[in-house]
């Protein structure tokens, strides 16, 4: 939920404990994002935890495959490569700043876009994970690196950054909750279509759900933290006049 959304709903409530609420979600986003990601990567290093589930899960995905779901999840995996995430993220900001003449919420995207992809190249090499076996690719070869799933890190961070950036900011608690359920979806089809097609352990996309949940917490505290320096009516109470969402 936006800042603006808070000070819409909540009357008689001031200004800096709506703020507060939010800052604390955004903490709490980035702190369990974290969290999964470094328990996973532990896991991965010590070869224990979930990570005991990497074989199984991969033994019985390969081993229930069909026609049906391979062209479906080849689609998802397609659509959904970390290059072509990026460029869509890039394009989709320069339209919406054209459009709307605005810069601050398409440069988060784009901000949280770039970030995405130069850090998931950064932890590939530094973790330098080997993946599943080669026979078991249905879309070719792939050398690059396993730990952690560019597509899934990818995929997820545009999702619900963009959800944040456009749907949460409706005022409806409703759409919002509907508009995250669809990206969390959306996020675990594009990691389950990783594992399914080989080229991916289950910790891989687990630890890369974390660190999209993680920058999601990051892009919320960066708006909330300039709508908090954004010049506006008094803090104390209820504002006599409602002022715009700072760059709409």
């Amino acid at each position: 939920m936006s800042i603006a959304e808070h000070e819409t709903r909540t009357a008689g409530m001031p200004v800096e404990r709506s703020q507060h609420v939010l800052f604390f979600g955004a903490a709490a986003l980035l702190v369990a994002g974290e969290a999964v990601f470094w328990l996973t990567l532990a896991a991965v290093q010590s070869n224990s935890g979930v990570a005991a589930l990497d074989g199984p899960v991969h033994d019985s995905l390969v081993a229930s495959r069909n026609s049906v779901a391979t062209a479906a999840l080849t689609a998802v995996t397609t659509v959904t490569s970390p290059l072509w995430m990026t460029v869509v993220g890039f394009v989709l900001a320069l339209l919406w700043g054209i459009r709307k003449r605005e810069l601050w919420r398409p440069a988060l995207l784009v901000a949280a876009m770039a970030a995405t992809f130069g850090l998931s190249t950064f932890i590939k090499h530094q973790v330098n994970r080997a993946r599943p076996p080669t026979s078991d690719f249905l879309l070719g070869p792939d050398d690059a690196f396993s730990f952690p799933s560019g597509h899934t890190f990818g995929a997820g961070v545009f999702a619900v950054v963009l959800v944040y950036l456009v749907v949460s900011r409706s005022g409806r608690t409703s759409t919002s909750v509907v508009a995250f359920a669809a990206a969390a979806a959306g996020t675990v089809v594009v990691a389950f279509s990783r594992i399914y097609l080989g080229y991916h352990w289950l910790t891989d996309v687990l630890a890369s759900t974390g660190l999209a949940v993680a920058v999601l917490g990051i892009v919320i505290l960066a708006d909330g933290l300039r709508a908090a320096r954004a010049p506006g009516p008094s803090r104390q109470g209820r504002p006599k006049t409602r002022r715009p969402w700072p760059g709409r």
